[in-house]
């Protein structure tokens, strides 16, 4: 039976769908079953996928509102052993379409029930709020990773996101664990990283993985070109630390670090050619 993973924090911008996209990308290079539902109507995870959000025509939306079965819109990837359930635009509206739905924090778990078999991680990207879909997420999950940017408000907010899910336990998914804090964005040039990590650590203890993304060019130019890291430069700062972050998190769960499959050169020939790849300062 596979694992229903959350990736959610409130915040924009501290590096929430990346993890997603590069952390699930690891997992799947490393022999896991993984899929990846979009459930952020920016749908930034299906684009780091290499899918056009314009030309989806079918997306997780049709599953959680209009009842369709998921298993027609599961989509492959680039990625050996990983596979999306898309996002699109039509999400948007969704927090205002569940309101009056029955059972509407429940509408995803049910979804995946017949899912969760299938895979060993179905990781879910929520979108930047504390709204239904996120609920929704929370409540269909087994754990929860959050990202923190290693910046000066990292903190801020983050215990609303723990009073959610608090109330999540309480109320919908009494199970719901948080499986781990991600430090995300961090500069070993400046003191500020290292006393926010420093913080976090001191007030989250081994909650917090010991792994750590660091600011990255590579990172940032990934998604422009639909490239997962992995793909894109596999050789950068950025994927070494989140295929340590995978195998980590893969050690938490008890499952064995495996020898990373092989990516067939035909998916990286002509990457490493386009301006992009040029050296940037942070690797």
């Amino acid at each position: 039976m596979g694992q229903i993973v959350a990736c959610a924090n409130q915040k924009g911008g501290v590096g929430k769908t990346t993890t997603v996209v590069n952390l699930s990308t690891y997992l799947a290079l490393a022999g896991d079953a993984v899929l990846v539902v979009d459930l952020d109507p920016q749908g930034n995870a299906t684009s780091g996928f290499g899918l056009d959000r314009d030309q989806i025509q079918h997306s997780v939306y049709e599953a959680i509102i209009e009842d369709r079965n998921v298993t027609d819109l599961i989509v492959t990837t680039a990625i050996p052993g990983l596979t999306l359930v898309p996002s699109s635009i039509s999400l948007a509206g969704a927090e205002v379409e569940l309101a009056p739905l029955p059972q509407r924090e429940r509408r995803l778990a049910r979804i995946l029930t017949e899912l969760v078999a299938a895979y060993d991680y179905i990781v879910l990207d929520c979108p930047p709020s504390l709204g239904l879909l996120t609920v929704n997420a929370l409540t269909a999950a087994d754990a929860v990773i959050i990202p923190i940017q290693c910046e000066y408000y990292a903190l801020e907010g983050l215990s609303q996101l723990i009073a959610t899910i608090n109330l999540v336990r309480n109320h919908l998914n009494p199970n719901l664990a948080i499986k781990g804090v991600v430090l995300t964005m961090f500069d070993p040039r400046t003191n500020l990283s290292a006393e926010v990590a420093a913080e976090v650590r001191k007030h989250l203890g081994a909650t917090v993985f010991e792994t750590v993304i660091p600011r990255s060019v590579r990172l940032s130019e990934a998604p422009s070109y639909g490239l997962p890291i992995a793909l894109y430069r596999a050789d950068s700062k950025g994927a070494e630390a989140y295929a340590a972050l995978a195998a980590e998190m893969r050690s938490r769960d008890g499952r064995a670090v495996s020898v990373l499959r092989p990516i067939a050169a035909e998916l990286v020939s002509g990457i490493n050619d386009h301006p992009g790849a040029a050296d940037g300062t942070l690797g």
